[in-house]
């Protein structure tokens, strides 16, 4: 990666034009992790060539899996089968993923050696005791830097199946105990407080492995085993949603993106969006490879302050950046609160966002769980600090559509975590922005 990458977006631009954005990050991870147990060769087209994904695939080679090299999105994975995993020679790398090391956690908890999960710098700041926790009682041992990365997995401990009540809404929560469950005595149950993505259950039940989905509760039996297939990994609506918000505050914008995910436990997004007056059309809405899918075609509107249902903040997790930028731009006030997982995830999201509105001439107040947000007709210029957080990059990028000054967003690097190519796609649809190092 380019240390020390700066984007510097200037006002003027629009947002125009059909456009496709990469691959949807969550299946991606899971289309490796659950092809790499399979019995067979899995096929996978669209998936995600971005450093997160990738350090996943790069787990599973350490682990003995053969994966082809990527072309365009498509490769191949002949699957070990449950019980194939061999000990890496080496601590398992994992970068800026959070997602890889909770669901690894689950995954590597009963296999027959020990291995260690690093990370990079924001990774290991992030808290692993939500996972650590609910997988020791199940029987797992991992030991930690007061619950914090890098994690050392004891292997060979033989783990019973327990129903768990999630304390908190978190699809990676969830999915690490799923996935430690598939190697656990009798049945493994997980009780959601709100729902959350459901890529891991729709993932299982897609390779042969019978999940159960009774309301909030999912529940499955160890034993079983998983069978290859073809996976096709659709758009990923937090990468389409930068565009969502720029088409919403732009002038004179008609956007369409092309074979988006909307996984309704994802599109959280569009819900608030049309809370707050924008104008989002789904056409073509079609099932791709167990997963809903649809173009979707967003145009200017003038967007009105709300507050946020708590219901959706599960459902919208990652795209609270942008979505700030879209209630800086809005008629009103903006509030938010149950959000409290948006302060552990790259960066504290809240606060990092509030001084760069401030920044930017906007009125946010950061709370403990939200933040509340008064909208205003033009935004200001300045250097924004984006702390590593390739969300906040992308986000601030966006909102030089409403600005009268230039923008100039610092440690911009990780955004090749999720979205390699953002700078090169936005500026093809009208963003005026472009990056330096």
């Amino acid at each position: 990666m380019t240390e020390n990458l700066t984007f510097i977006s200037k006002p003027g631009g629009t947002l125009q034009g059909e456009i496709q954005v990469p691959g949807d990050k969550s299946v991606s991870h899971r289309s490796i992790m659950l092809g790499a147990l399979a019995k067979g060769r899995t096929e996978v087209s669209g998936f995600l060539q971005g450093e997160d994904s990738l350090n996943t695939l790069r787990a599973f080679r350490a682990m003995g899996v053969p994966i082809s090299e990527p072309q365009d999105g498509y490769l191949t994975i002949d699957g070990v089968g449950m019980h194939g995993l061999k000990a890496p020679s080496e601590p398992v790398y994992l970068g800026n993923s959070g997602t890889s090391m909770r669901l690894l956690s689950g995954l590597l908890v009963a296999q027959s050696f020990d291995v260690q999960l690093q990370g990079d710098e924001s990774l290991t700041r992030r808290p692993m005791k939500r996972v650590i926790d609910p997988l020791a009682e199940m029987g797992a041992v991992i030991e930690s830097r007061e619950g914090k990365p890098p994690l050392l997995i004891r292997g060979g401990k033989a783990l019973k199946g327990f129903e768990y009540r999630l304390p908190m809404a978190s699809a990676q929560v969830k999915s690490s105990i799923l996935l430690a469950g598939l190697y656990a005595q009798g049945e493994t149950a997980v009780i959601e407080p709100a729902p959350t993505r459901d890529h891991t259950e729709r993932m299982l039940q897609a390779l042969g492995y019978e999940v159960v989905c009774e309301g909030r509760r999912i529940s499955l039996k160890g034993g079983g085993t998983l069978t290859a297939t073809k996976i096709e990994v659709p758009g990923d609506i937090s990468s389409a949603a930068f565009f969502m918000v720029g088409a919403s505050i732009a002038k004179e914008a008609d956007i369409t993106l092309k074979r988006v995910g909307v996984n309704p436990t994802r599109t959280g997004v569009i819900d608030i969006l049309n809370l707050m007056g924008a104008d989002i059309e789904l056409l073509n809405e079609r099932m791709l490879g167990g997963e809903p899918v649809a173009d979707i075609r967003v145009r200017s509107a003038d967007l009105k302050g709300i507050t946020i249902p708590e219901y959706l903040v599960p459902l919208a997790i990652d795209e609270f950046p942008v979505l700030f930028i879209a209630a800086a731009c809005a008629e009103g006030e903006t509030v938010l609160s149950g959000a409290e997982e948006l302060r552990v995830k790259e960066s504290d999201r809240i606060q990092v966002m509030a001084d760069g509105l401030q920044l930017l001439g906007v009125q946010a107040k950061p709370t403990a769980d939200g933040i509340r947000i008064t909208g205003c007709q033009r935004l200001g210029g300045g250097e924004i600090n984006s702390h590593g957080d390739h969300r906040i990059a992308m986000a601030f990028s966006m909102a030089s559509l409403r600005s009268y000054a230039e923008l100039v967003i610092r440690d911009c690097e990780n955004v090749n975590t999720s979205f390699p190519g953002f700078v090169e796609l936005a500026t093809q649809v009208g963003l005026r922005v472009e990056q330096s190092s």
